[in-house]
């Protein structure tokens, strides 16, 4: 029997893989697909993925293989430039394509010990008091105490549970792929810029992989009855003449791939001992390139919460405050992406809301206040508390001794205490106790969350030891 069977192989179900690892907690990844998919999404880490491979000692990884860019025109394409300010030690998006960001997340999830099984589809599911059996399609059955279903917008896992997944279906379709071109770059650029000053979903931009090689995004003409069912060359020829007045010569596609803009979002994110993740729990049109960090934001929530009640010291409601902290996150993406869908219209009335929203943005504290909304370092949790600081995550403080993150590679809770009077006894085996002082850090002392979220901040003993055990049980 597993602790944890997690039913979905991509960057949302391997971070969580490692982050219940970090815990010693016993897990199986179940992935359909036998091999990797070679089809390139998401092209990017977002300001609160980067500082999660930061907190995790992951990040020289990924700065190895990506870009850092510092350049505007995130939300919804508006040319701003990148906002001064921001409230991170990490202030650029990392251009990285999800293949690497797949490879890289699988190997730290094997490396620190998880069991991944490819090729291992999940057709059924039942649970009882004791834990969850699931069902392959290969006729095999499996036991775990817990379930998470990290298995995509089509979800098989959420279907079974029977949760609801309300919200508006497709209106539009794009096509998305990668291939050859015979048109010269300088055509390719021009056509491309003129067509984008109205419609922002035609481009195509040069990959690295080899000389006339392309990402191309274009409309579709219509929404297919089956976007599994991948598009033609031909599609693409077609649309590109009709946007762009010439197809480019496009030839020798390397992979070609549909999506559509439904926004959807999961009555609730468990449901006994299975849990949804990633976009098993919410699906919105891609502008921002929000999908995949929402969905490594709500494994590195879930993970240690899950490894807590594996453990046997979870307090009350830990488990159901992963469904109540990020299911009011991804409605806010939701909301942000439906507002970019507007924006990046070719409706008259849409493309004069988007050049007052552009005249907005130039303000400093306007286009701030976008970027960190769109990048989640904005995200606050409620905790009930008056002050701004708790429950939002903390920054990289810089320290006298050492860094902030650096010192919450283990996954634990930490206390960075700057008085030296404070103390954890009673939870020492859960919680880290640091004495040092930043000139980055205005509260005398902070509890951290596994997940780097302020959970209580002050000076007053009596006061923590109230807050100890909402996060981290009963005392040892």
């Amino acid at each position: 029997m597993f602790d944890v069977i997690i039913a979905g192989g991509g960057p949302t179900g391997m971070m969580l893989a490692a982050e219940l690892r970090l815990h010693d907690v016993d897990v199986l990844v179940l992935e359909r697909d036998p091999e990797p998919t070679k089809i390139v999404r998401s092209l990017g880490l977002h300001v609160r993925s980067i500082e999660i491979m930061d907190q995790r000692g992951l990040l020289e990884r990924f700065l190895a293989h990506g870009t850092q860019h510092r350049v505007g025109g995130f939300f919804a394409g508006l040319g701003t430039t990148w906002p001064e300010r921001m409230d991170t030690a990490h202030g650029y998006v990392l251009g990285i394509p999800q293949t690497v960001t797949d490879r890289l997340l699988t190997e730290h999830a094997v490396e620190a010990g998880a069991e991944v099984r490819r090729g291992s589809e999940v057709t059924g599911l039942s649970q009882d008091p004791d834990g969850v059996t699931v069902r392959l399609a290969d006729g095999a059955e499996l036991r775990s105490h817990y379930l998470v279903g990290c298995d995509g917008g089509r979800s098989t896992v959420r279907r079974l549970l029977g949760v609801g997944f309300p919200g508006e279906p497709s209106r539009n379709e794009t096509l998305l792929g990668v291939m050859e071109l015979t048109a010269p770059p300088a055509e390719v650029a021009a056509v491309t810029a003129e067509v984008r000053k109205t419609q922002h979903r035609f481009g195509a931009g040069p990959v690295g992989d080899g000389p006339g090689l392309y990402r191309v995004i274009v409309p579709a003409a219509g929404v297919a009855e089956d976007r599994t069912v991948p598009p033609t060359l031909d599609e693409f020829r077609q649309q590109l003449r009709a946007f762009g007045g010439t197809d480019f010569g496009v030839h020798s596609p390397r992979w070609l791939s549909r999506f559509g803009d439904a926004t959807r979002l999961v009555d609730h994110y468990r449901a006994g001992r299975v849990f949804l993740a990633g976009d098993a729990a919410h699906i919105h049109p891609p502008l921002g390139g929000q999908g995949l960090n929402l969905g490594l934001q709500d494994a590195f929530n879930l993970g240690w919460k899950l490894a807590a009640a594996v453990a046997g010291w979870a307090p009350a409601g830990l488990l159901d405050s992963y469904g109540a902290e990020r299911r009011p996150v991804a409605a806010d993406v939701l909301d942000n992406t439906r507002a970019m869908t507007v924006l990046v219209s070719p409706d008259p009335d849409a493309r004069a809301v988007r050049r007052l929203m552009a005249e907005l943005a130039e303000f400093e504290n306007v286009n701030r206040y976008l970027i960190e909304k769109l990048t989640a370092v904005a995200v606050r949790y409620d905790f009930g508390a008056e002050t701004d600081l708790v429950g939002r995550r903390l920054r990289d403080v810089r320290l006298k001794q050492s860094r902030l993150y650096e010192l919450m590679r283990t996954g634990r809770g930490l206390l960075l205490d700057q008085t030296g009077r404070l103390s954890v006894a009673g939870w020492a085996g859960r919680v880290d106790h640091v004495v040092d002082v930043s000139e980055e850090l205005a509260a005398p002392a902070v509890l951290l969350r596994p997940d780097g979220h302020v959970a209580w901040a002050g000076d007053d003993q009596p006061e923590l030891v109230t807050h100890l055990p909402k996060w981290f049980g009963a005392g040892e």
